[in-house]
């Protein structure tokens, strides 16, 4: 009789550990359908437009989504810890835009201070660094509401963008503002390296190095990777930082792409940061997503971009469209992890 009631006590473990691989095989298939989607994509775009599979068309594609992609990784890195910096978008207005009023002559609305290019360029990344770092202190150190301290923060950055500027378009700055666009090897864009440069160190970290695995277990449960001996608020602190940085990079690339800095630059990507963190598997509890599916995510949207485009599609539906593409994500992120997100 003793056998016989001790069989079912190890039944458990081996359904759960099932449960478990059939959940990592979905997320795997979730992040994978992405590319059967991207060449689905492609296969319409070519029947939509003749000029979309040229090479001119495809690099331009990449052109435009490395800045996207800067920010996507930061916004990444911060989801994965379970948390949310919605101020990104503003960063790659406000911080290029300090340095860029550096550099320039009152004439031109600057500052008249006329720095050479390096101090200004340093400058757009302090300034990033500096965002991340005052958003991380209030979150982390205060404990206050991260969605709430980013989203004022935004509105700050938005408000001080349009006031440094005086509501102007800032033009004529040093060419090694838009070097990152301009600059070309093999004849892909500069920005493009770098983004692809960015994802791939970054994906080898949160894959193989020590930081990596705490930022996953913070997102997955804070109290017990404090009680696993990382240090939570040093290591939150830091992604505060880094994506702040990331999304000046993104800041510098995009006003070399446009070739100028408008009052309004960075407004409203936030929205496709997001929707191309989730479609790519990051999800919004924290503790889950790869630099992959972040990528790919980028793709897609750019290449959804572009398509809508060549079919002469307002710009407005894209946006609709975008929405549309998250709440169909989140809706698969339920079904592959049987888990509502809060």
């Amino acid at each position: 009789m003793a056998d016989t009631k001790a069989a079912p006590a190890a039944a458990p473990p081996r359904t759960a550990a099932a449960g478990q691989a059939r959940t990592v095989l979905l997320r795997r298939a979730r992040e994978l359908a992405l590319l059967p989607a991207l060449v689905l994509l492609m296969v319409l775009g070519a029947v939509v437009n003749d000029s979309f599979l040229t090479e001119r068309n495809l690099i331009s594609i990449l052109g435009a989504s490395a800045a996207l992609a800067m920010v996507v990784l930061a916004e990444s890195l911060v989801l994965i810890t379970g948390k949310f910096d919605l101020s990104l978008e503003s960063v790659v207005g406000i911080a290029p835009a300090v340095g860029a009023l550096l550099v320039l002559p009152v004439a031109q609305s600057g500052w008249g201070t006329e720095l050479s290019a390096a101090p200004a360029l340093l400058a757009v990344l302090l300034v990033g660094a500096a965002v991340g770092a005052f958003n991380g202190v209030l979150v982390v150190k205060f404990r206050l509401n991260a969605f709430i301290v980013t989203l004022a923060m935004l509105i700050v950055l938005r408000g001080l963008l349009v006031g440094a500027t005086k509501g102007k378009t800032l033009f004529g700055m040093p060419d090694a503002f838009y070097a990152l666009a301009t600059t070309t090897f093999l004849t892909v864009p500069l920005s493009v390296w770098v983004a692809a440069g960015a994802f791939a160190a970054v994906g080898l970290v949160l894959r193989y190095h020590r930081v990596g695995r705490a930022l996953y277990a913070i997102g997955g449960n804070a109290d017990a990777a404090r009680a696993a001996g990382i240090r939570v608020e040093r290591v939150m602190l830091g992604v505060f930082v880094v994506a702040g940085t990331l999304a000046a990079v993104g800041g510098i690339m995009q006003t070399g792409y446009v070739g100028a800095i408008s009052a309004n630059q960075g407004n409203n990507m936030i929205f496709t940061v997001f929707a191309a963190a989730v479609i790519g598997g990051i999800s919004l509890d924290g503790g889950r997503g790869t630099m992959f599916g972040a990528l790919t995510g980028v793709l897609l949207l750019g290449v959804v971009q572009n398509l809508l485009t060549l079919a002469q599609v307002p710009s407005f539906w894209i946006q609709a469209i975008y929405g549309g593409i998250i709440l169909v994500a989140l809706m698969i992120a339920r079904v592959t992890t049987g888990r509502a997100q809060d």
